[in-house]
């Protein structure tokens, strides 16, 4: 019965050992919605000097993730779309890590149709165009922008009644190119394999960037990560040169 209860004990020791060093090798990353179609490109690459290093992705608008982690959800990094709620983050002692400028994003208007973007953003006031798809400014940096770019144009009044708004960037898109005749999405997301049969000048433009803020990518560190160096090793990543090259594959400038 004793050298029973040693190997009992022997195994559960074994199994708690086996178990943190398990967890020590995962990371939750809260990632915004627009670096979604980079963001796997990305693991790759962390993961070839970093193989045993699974690292966990939740999707959403940063808005409702910066929520989410003020309510005490487990994340260790967390890749906004915006500098603004990281910071705020940081400023709270929530996140530890002072936020970086990983990437800058940008605007751009797609459509499943032919469109004569020579008009500009004229062309949004025709009747053709019922329905718009835009992220929702409360929650999505990318709506933020997309409302400034509008009002700058003197054009949102007329057409803000079309607007279909998606809570992130990526459910923007989905509208875009189903719901909607044309959408307001992150240019980094005509980049996915599903959107590069659209062609630009005829499905997609940029949107003119003097007509909206820089949208400058926060990243951090939060506190949940605070003792694991695989977070850091991460975050130290983002900010290498085979990082930034994938990140500017997919449309983005990146800080120097």
């Amino acid at each position: 019965m004793k050298k029973f209860l040693r190997t009992t004990m022997v195994i559960t020791m074994f199994l708690s050992i086996s178990l943190s060093v398990l967890n020590a090798n995962s990371i939750n990353i809260a990632v915004a919605a627009n670096v979604s179609y980079a963001i796997n490109d990305l693991i790759k690459e962390f993961n070839k000097t970093n193989p045993n290093t699974d690292v966990k992705v939740t999707l959403g608008s940063s808005g409702k993730l910066t929520a989410q982690i003020k309510n005490g959800a487990p994340y260790d990094i967390f890749m906004s779309a915006n500098m603004k709620y990281p910071n705020t983050l940081f400023n709270e002692k929530i996140a530890i890590v002072k936020p970086i400028i990983y990437a800058q994003g940008s605007l751009a208007i797609v459509s499943t149709k032919k469109q004569d973007f020579s008009k500009g953003l004229e062309f949004l006031k025709e009747e053709k165009i019922n329905k718009i798809a835009i992220a929702n400014p409360k929650t999505a940096p990318y709506g933020i922008a997309t409302v400034e770019a509008l009002q700058k144009a003197n054009i949102y009044e007329d057409i803000k009644k079309k607007f279909v708004y998606g809570e992130s960037i990526s459910q923007t898109v989905s509208y875009a190119i189903t719901a909607a005749d044309v959408g307001f999405i992150a240019k980094s997301s005509l980049y996915s394999p599903k959107m590069k049969r659209f062609q630009e000048g005829v499905n997609w433009v940029s949107v003119d960037s003097s007509l909206y803020t820089p949208i400058n990518q926060g990243m951090t560190i939060l506190k949940n990560g605070k003792d694991k160096l695989e977070a850091k090793k991460f975050f130290e990543f983002i900010q290498s040169y085979e990082a930034k090259k994938i990140l500017n594959d997919f449309g983005y400038l990146v800080p120097k």
